[in-house]
C-alpha cells in the first residue's frame, strides 16, 4: 500500500478518533441519576471581566451521591458562579451560604429519564454522522489517488476495507457508549 493511502487512513483513524472523544464528553454532562463534577465544570462563568470555565474558579467536590459542593478560590465569585448555575441547562437551584455553593440533585422523574435517555441516542447518532463524514472525505481521497495513478487498484481496494473496518469498530464503540450512558441514566 502506498505512502499516501497509509496517510489518509491514519488522518481518518485520527479523526474518528476525536468524534468519539467528542462524544464521550457530551455524554459525560449529560445529568444522571448521580451528582458528577462533570456536569458543571465547563459552565462559563464571569469572572475578572473574562468568562472562564468554572472549574477554573472553584474546585467541586461530590461529598455524596445526590449532591455537589463548588469552592471558589475567591470568595468574591460566589454570586457570578451562583448566577450562572441558575442560567444553565442543570435546572437546580444551587444553595450559597457565604463560603460554598451547594447543588442537591433530586432524583429525575421517569419521565425526564426518558427524555434524557433519547438526548443519550440523539447524541450518539450525531457522533455516527460525524464517523460517516470524516469517511465520506477519506473515501473519495483514496479514490482521487486511484484515478491520479498514485495508487493501485488493488492497494485502493484494500485502503476502502481497512477504512470500512476502522469506521464499523468505531460506530460500535459509540453504540456501547451510548447503552453504557443510558443504563447510568435508568439506573434509579
Amino acid at each position: 500500500m502506498t505512502i499516501m493511502l497509509v496517510d489518509i487512513l491514519a488522518e481518518a483513524d485520527t479523526s474518528m478518533a476525536k468524534a468519539l472523544q467528542s462524544l464521550e464528553k457530551e455524554l459525560s454532562n449529560i445529568r444522571t441519576g448521580r451528582a458528577s463534577a462533570s456536569l458543571v465544570e465547563e459552565i462559563e462563568i464571569d469572572a475578572y471581566g473574562v468568562s472562564q470555565a468554572l472549574k477554573v474558579v472553584a474546585s467541586v467536590s461530590v461529598p455524596e451521591a445526590r449532591m455537589l459542593i463548588i469552592q471558589p478560590w475567591d470568595k468574591s465569585l460566589i454570586e457570578a458562579i451562583e448566577r450562572a448555575l441558575e442560567q444553565s441547562t442543570l435546572g437546580i437551584t444551587p444553595g450559597n451560604d457565604g463560603n460554598v455553593i451547594r447543588l442537591p440533585f433530586p432524583p429525575l422523574s421517569e419521565d425526564r429519564r426518558k427524555e434524557l435517555v433519547k438526548v443519550v441516542f440523539q447524541k450518539v447518532e450525531e457522533g455516527k454522522i460525524s464517523l460517516r463524514n470524516v469517511r465520506r472525505s477519506a473515501l473519495a481521497d483514496i479514490r482521487e489517488a486511484e484515478k491520479e495513478k498514485m495508487a493501485s487498484e488493488d492497494d485502493a481496494r484494500r485502503a476502502i476495507e481497512q477504512l470500512d473496518e476502522l469506521t464499523q469498530t468505531q460506530v460500535k464503540i459509540m453504540d456501547e457508549a451510548g447503552k453504557r450512558k443510558e443504563g447510568e441514566v435508568l439506573e434509579v
